[in-house]
């Protein structure tokens, strides 16, 4: 029996295959230390999300993931401040990484 993906598995993939072509319009000098930090981390996002869902104990991967969430927030104000992606991208992002990190936070408050 195949394990049912979670929504907000579904959000993040959707998230990554929306900031990857974003990515690659940084400078070149940030493509590979900035766009690869924000990369990595939406990645590590992403994994920790299937980990939980395979998971019995989900409370401790929900707050490693939650807790990434916010460093994605402020590497993405970053690229914003610099310029490196316009208000109306980092207006969108906002927005796509609050709606997961409150689905991220009702699955964390569904396992207490």
């Amino acid at each position: 029996m195949e394990k049912k993906i979670a929504p907000v598995i579904e959000k993040v993939y959707d998230a990554i295959l929306w900031f990857l072509p974003k990515l690659e319009q940084f400078p070149r000098s940030q493509k590979f230390l900035l766009g690869d930090r924000i990369e990595t981390m939406l990645l590590d996002i992403l994994e920790l999300l299937i980990e939980a869902n395979y998971s019995r104990s989900r409370t401790e991967i929900l707050s490693r993931a939650n807790l990434k969430l916010d460093k994605l927030r402020f590497l993405m104000r970053i690229s914003k401040d610099m310029r490196y992606i316009d208000l109306k991208a980092f207006e969108y992002q906002a927005r796509l990484v609050d709606e997961i990190g409150r689905m991220v936070g009702g699955w964390f408050k569904m396992t207490k």
